[in-house]
């Protein structure tokens, strides 16, 4: 990549890190030679036993969807780092808000759940009457669920050591690497969305409705809250801004509208071309000059990975997909990108 993507450090005065712990319960306990009383079974070294479940597994799906739910949302925000997650201090208190409402829910489903824990293991065990012998002896208390099924946060300031002693040696254990490869991770993170949203809502379609703009408003408010991050991010959001307003506000989409938006959401899949379009977008090109070279470059073919994710459409053969490069834009004068204080 020509173009650099490296974070300042000063990023760290405009972000608070989130450390996420979520704890499930598999409902899990391991196989004894015991439960198959007198077998000849291989040696551990060669083999080893499995698991058996003491509890129906439908049961504790919600607590899986739950967390799931509260790694989308610090996702949708944010960026992977240290661990958890880097956010905009500004959104922060918006983010603990959704936080606890999901928290709040997992606490009330985890009561429901242990208030029908001893049924649920009847049921379980008389639903495998066969195999009761070896459920009964596994079973675990609810004290113990309890105990196993938790979740909590913790959110914190990230800063480097100024004025230490050692503050050469403290530099060199990694805070300042995280950081510089923060707006590379932002690019990343929004490539692997925009690959998604490609093979389940654009590959192949002939028109789409505006359901279809869901995804890119995710990423340009993502990328709204981050622009701090690095300077090649508030173009990024410019772009996606302007491809958004030039849609009509109602009726589906389709012909040069969709067009445009499948040559953005590819060019959003590329994080080098993105950079470099986005460069370009810093250096003076208006960001409607970048969609108007978006909307000349060919698409890439759709195989059959794509069409198997998609909602509906035509059918098509497996055909090699091969990134297309997009032509770059001729310059616009007098467009510029504020600097955030950080360039």
């Amino acid at each position: 990549m020509d173009t650099p993507i490296l974070s300042d450090i000063r990023v760290l005065d405009n972000i608070l890190a989130v450390n996420l712990n979520v704890t499930l319960w598999s409902a899990r306990r391991k196989l004894t030679l015991e439960d198959f009383g007198p077998v000849d079974l291989p040696p551990e070294d060669l083999a080893s036993l499995g698991s058996k479940r003491i509890a129906p597994p439908e049961s504790l799906r919600i607590f899986g969807t739950l967390k799931a739910r509260a790694f989308a949302l610090l996702d949708r925000h944010g960026i992977r780092f240290l661990g958890g997650w880097a956010i905009p201090e500004d959104k922060a208190t918006d983010i603990v808000q959704e936080l606890t409402v999901i928290r709040d829910e997992f606490f009330a489903c985890k009561e429901v759940f242990l208030a029908e824990y001893d049924g649920l293991v009847r049921d379980w065990i008389a639903r495998h009457a066969a195999w009761a012998s070896i459920l009964a002896n596994a079973t675990v208390g609810s004290d113990y669920v309890r105990s196993r099924l938790g979740f909590a946060w913790q959110l914190y300031k990230v800063a480097p050591l100024m004025g230490h002693p050692d503050a050469a040696t403290m530099a060199a254990s990694g805070l300042y690497e995280e950081v510089e490869q923060l707006g590379a991770a932002l690019f990343t993170e929004i490539a692997k969305s925009a690959d998604e949203t490609w093979r389940k809502v654009y590959a192949g379609r002939t028109e789409v409705t505006h359901k279809a703009l869901s995804p890119l408003r995710t990423m340009y408010q993502k990328l709204m809250g981050l622009t701090f991050v690095e300077p090649h991010v508030a173009p990024v959001a410019e772009i996606l801004e302007m491809a958004l307003s030039r849609l009509p506000r109602k009726g589906t989409i389709a012909g040069t509208d969709l067009l445009m938006l499948q040559g953005l959401v590819c060019l959003l899949r590329d994080p080098d071309a993105l950079i470099e379009h986005s460069q370009k977008v810093i250096e003076g090109y208006g960001p409607a000059t970048v969609l108007d070279a978006v909307l000349r470059a060919p698409l890439p073919a759709v195989d059959a990975s794509d069409m198997d994710e998609m909602l509906d459409g035509p059918e098509g053969e497996a055909l090699e997909v091969a990134p297309m490069p997009i032509p770059m834009p001729e310059p616009v004068a007098g467009a510029r990108i504020p600097s955030m204080g950080l360039w």
